[in-house]
């Protein structure tokens, strides 16, 4: 028997409880060998299984190829009298050759890698102790968990909680991947995650290189101009679909040989359930309108984020949505003293309320406690 799957599937595991089966229902007697070379601690962990389940493992013979592993483990099983015996791959990340090094971020680093045919991306996410993002619970504010055991544990910071919380961060950029790319935002396609390694499409120039940073290019006012139509436009789409990138800036931006294409997404934040969503996305369209009113200044006298926003709370935003980055600001001056007055007002009855408590807690023996 011959297990495959991805890295991080729960073959050795499966290959575990199969070999288990078939010699106490089976009556079969069993021969398990790893033939995963590329990680030791692999054929340690099947071989301490196979002690814990009663079931022969093939002895490790370090150096030796998979292939001969494999026929040393048919060899064997022929003279030992097996039945059966197992063969436990390794893990397959669809990732054939690493070609280079791309670059290295606060929270990830992402190498050119061959897949078949193909050249792809893969980025591959650090430890929460070795990022160095800032602020991250700010960014998290709002994202829903449904399992309630997953979500208590992460609210009280278990150990269990913070391996769930770690998870979610790194689940983030891939969900936002796809919900995006579902919304007609131009991101680059993902083709999987495993084992927090993201592999995805590689942006390409025109030339079939790799794509350039926003940052890294000179443009003209028309390039600026248009360029910063197609940014606003895919903001909308994002946040019609609910998000916010939430780290929007140059240097998170690549340009292909069609334009802009958004990047790095594990801090996107949700658009309805984050208090500081409209904070972040007036910054988002801010550092954009910056940099590229560096090669079209007109551009530095619209507001494409308030309007966008004060769109989208009436709900009169749409993924088409044509703005014009013109915004009439509130200009009213606050009245201080009404305000001083409803503060004062809400004073008085929080005093109200906390002396019917006290009533309430005398006449029954107990002494209440405050909220």
């Amino acid at each position: 028997i011959l297990m495959v799957g991805l890295q991080g599937s729960g073959k050795t595991t499966t290959t575990g409880k199969l070999a288990k089966r078939l010699k106490e229902k089976e009556g079969k007697k069993v021969l398990m060998a790893s033939l995963d070379v590329y990680r030791p601690a692999a054929m340690d962990q099947l071989a301490v299984l196979g002690t814990q389940i009663g079931v022969d493992t093939l002895p490790i013979v370090p150096g030796q190829k998979p292939v001969d592993i494999a026929k040393r483990a048919k060899q064997q099983a022929v003279l030992g009298g097996y039945d059966v015996y197992m063969l436990d791959t390794a893990g397959r990340l669809q990732i054939d050759e690493v070609l280079m090094q791309l670059m290295s971020g606060k929270e990830a680093q992402v190498y050119v890698v061959r897949c078949g045919e193909e050249e792809r991306c893969a980025k591959v996410f650090k430890e929460a102790k070795k990022r160095s993002f800032k602020q991250a619970a700010q960014y998290q504010e709002g994202r829903k968990e449904r399992n309630p055991r997953r979500a208590r544990a992460m609210s009280k910071k278990t150990r269990y909680g913070q391996k769930e919380q770690e998870q979610a961060w790194l689940n983030a950029e891939v969900d936002a991947l796809y919900r995006l790319a579902g919304a007609g935002v131009r991101v680059p396609e993902p083709h999987g995650f495993v084992d927090g390694v993201l592999l995805m499409e590689m942006i390409t120039d025109a030339d079939g290189n790799v794509a350039p940073r926003l940052d890294e290019i000179t443009l003209t006012p028309e390039q600026a101009e248009a360029y910063f139509a197609k940014v606003i436009q895919d903001v909308v789409r994002m946040l019609c679909a609910g998000l916010i990138h939430g780290d929007l800036s140059e240097f998170n931006v690549l340009v292909d040989a069609h334009g802009p294409v958004i990047i790095d997404l594990p801090q996107a934040v949700d658009a309805a359930g984050n208090n500081s969503a409209a904070a972040m996305l007036y910054r988002d369209v801010d550092n954009m309108r910056n940099y590229f009113g560096q090669y079209a200044p007109a551009l530095l006298d619209t507001h494409y984020g308030k309007e966008m926003w004060a769109l989208y709370e009436s709900g009169e935003l749409h993924p088409d949505s044509k703005l014009t980055g013109h915004f009439d600001f509130d200009t009213h001056i606050a009245d201080v003293d009404e305000l001083m007055e409803v503060i004062d007002d809400a004073k008085e009855e929080e005093a109200e309320r906390q002396a019917r408590m006290r009533d309430d807690g005398e006449d029954d023996g107990e002494i209440p406690q405050p909220y």
